[in-house]
């Protein structure tokens, strides 16, 4: 089973830095490392929250909820997304959303793949990243209008 644990974990990390080389290679505040982190660290809540807890006793008055770390993730992550994001009043500008975006939907794949559920968390990634790029795409056939 430890193989499998560790498949997981693997799996989360090596997406989350595929997220993380696509907002690397856009410059971005948060690259492949943090969100490598990120993932990984998600996972590994995960699996630990699932499974490192097998041998403590269940009453019906103390059951043990694999959920209640899942959400303590979302609140961290959420934690740190907000950190990355900066209002330059100067400018009348909000920057850091996406990157922010990324981070907690980068937990989210780590929660999945450490759940084991690995379709979903490569569908996902994909989805991400179809969706980074395509705005991408769109923002500058749109800014090349609006300056033409």
């Amino acid at each position: 089973m430890e193989l499998e644990f560790l498949l997981r974990i693997f799996t989360a990390a090596i997406l989350g830095g595929l997220i993380g080389l696509e907002r690397e290679y856009r410059s971005k505040e948060a690259g492949f490392r943090t969100h490598f982190l990120v993932a990984l660290g998600s996972a590994l809540f995960m699996v630990v929250s699932a499974y490192g807890f097998e041998g403590v006793m269940t009453t019906a008055e103390h059951r043990w909820d694999v959920s209640r770390v899942a959400a303590q993730v979302v609140s961290g992550i959420g934690f740190i997304g907000a950190g990355t994001i900066i209002f330059r009043k100067d400018e009348n500008v909000v920057s850091g959303l996406t990157t922010a975006a990324g981070l907690w939907v980068t937990a989210a794949i780590g929660l999945a793949c450490g759940g084991g559920m690995y379709v979903l968390g490569i569908g996902c990634t994909l989805m991400v990243l179809l969706g980074l790029e395509a705005f991408n795409f769109f923002l500058h056939k749109f800014d090349k209008h609006r300056k033409g």
